[in-house]
C-alpha cells in the first residue's frame, strides 16, 4: 500500500478510497494506447490515494459496436494481473461510460453495455455534447429495473451549465451526478469550474471523479481536488463524495446526500 492510501484511508476512515470513473484499460478508447502506459497510469492513482478503479471505457455513441463487455472484462483481468506483477496496490474493476441510446435498456438486458463494477446498480451514463437530450424517462426506466443512471460530468455540458434545472429535475427523479477532479481545478474552462463548485457545494453532487485517461492530456487529479473540497467546503463533504459515495456505489449501496432526495439502487 503506499502512503498516500495509508494517509487517505485513515482520514476519511474507510477501508477503500474509489475512482468510479477512469479511463484505464488499453487500446480501447482514448485512453492509454499501450499496457505499460495503462500501469504507469494506475501507479498515479494508487499515488493519488486511489485503492480501486471503475475502469469505465466509452460505450455506444462514436464506438458503439466496440468494446463490448467481455472485452472490458478480459481487459480488466489483464490489467489486474499486470498490475500485481508490478507489485502496484491497485484493484480495477470493469465498467463503461455508457452514451446515452434510445435502445439503453434493451442493450442492458442483452449485456451489450456494462454496469459499473458490472453490479447492475448503477450506469455512467454519458450525454451527447449536441444535441441537448432530457435523459429524464431513461433515469426512470433505469429505476424501474433497479439500476442508477449517474449523469458523468454535467459541468461540461453547455446545455446543463446554462438549464441547471434539468440537471436538478433528474436528480430528484434518482439519478446521481458525477463531477471530473479536473472540472473542480479549472482544466475545462472556467464556466465548468464554477457549475462544479456550484453544484458539488448545493448537494447536487454525489460523486467525484478522476476521468482520467492518461499522464499528460488527462492525469488523475484526485488528491488536489480533495484538498481543494476540504479547503472551500468541508472534510465532510470531500469524504463523501470522494469516499464514501464512491465506496457506495463499488458496492452497490444507496449513495448518501446532501440536500436533495437520496439516490440509490433500488432493491
Amino acid at each position: 500500500m503506499t502512503q498516500a492510501q495509508r494517509t487517505l484511508l485513515k482520514r476519511f476512515g474507510m477501508q477503500r478510497i474509489v475512482d468510479v470513473h477512469c479511463h484505464c484499460l488499453p487500446g480501447l478508447d482514448d485512453g492509454p494506447g499501450e499496457l505499460s502506459a495503462s500501469v504507469e497510469l494506475c501507479r498515479a492513482l494508487a499515488e493519488n490515494g486511489i485503492t480501486d478503479v471503475i475502469a469505465t471505457p466509452h460505450q455506444l455513441g462514436r464506438y458503439e459496436g466496440k468494446n463490448a463487455p467481455s472485452l472490458i472484462r478480459q481487459g480488466v483481468e489483464n490489467l489486474n494481473a499486470a498490475l500485481e506483477w508490478s507489485s502496484i496496490p491497485l484493484k480495477v474493476h470493469p465498467g463503461g461510460d455508457v452514451r446515452v441510446h434510445e435502445r439503453l435498456v434493451e442493450l442492458l438486458e442483452a449485456d451489450a453495455v456494462m454496469t459499473a463494477a458490472d453490479g447492475k446498480h448503477y450506469l455512467m451514463l454519458e450525454l451527447p455534447h449536441e444535441p441537448f437530450i432530457d435523459v429524464g424517462p431513461m433515469v426512470d426506466q433505469l429505476l424501474s429495473r433497479g439500476i442508477v443512471a449517474v449523469i458523468t460530468h454535467p459541468e461540461r455540458h453547455d446545455s446543463l451549465v446554462q438549464h441547471p434545472q434539468m440537471l436538478m429535475k433528474w436528480v430528484q427523479q434518482g439519478a446521481a451526478a458525477q463531477v471530473t477532479a479536473g472540472s473542480l481545478l479549472g482544466e475545462f474552462g472556467d464556466r465548468a469550474e464554477s457549475a462544479a463548485w456550484d453544484w458539488l457545494g448545493r448537494g447536487v453532487v454525489s460523486l467525484v471523479a478522476s476521468d482520467a485517461h492518461d499522464l499528460n492530456r488527462r492525469p488523475p487529479r484526485m488528491r488536489e481536488a480533495i484538498e481543494q473540497i476540504t479547503r472551500k467546503l468541508s472534510h465532510v463533504i470531500a469524504q463523501r463524495v470522494c469516499g464514501e459515495n464512491p465506496a457506495r456505489l463499488l458496492a452497490g449501496e444507496p449513495l448518501a446526500s446532501r440536500g436533495m432526495a437520496a439516490t440509490g439502487a433500488r432493491r
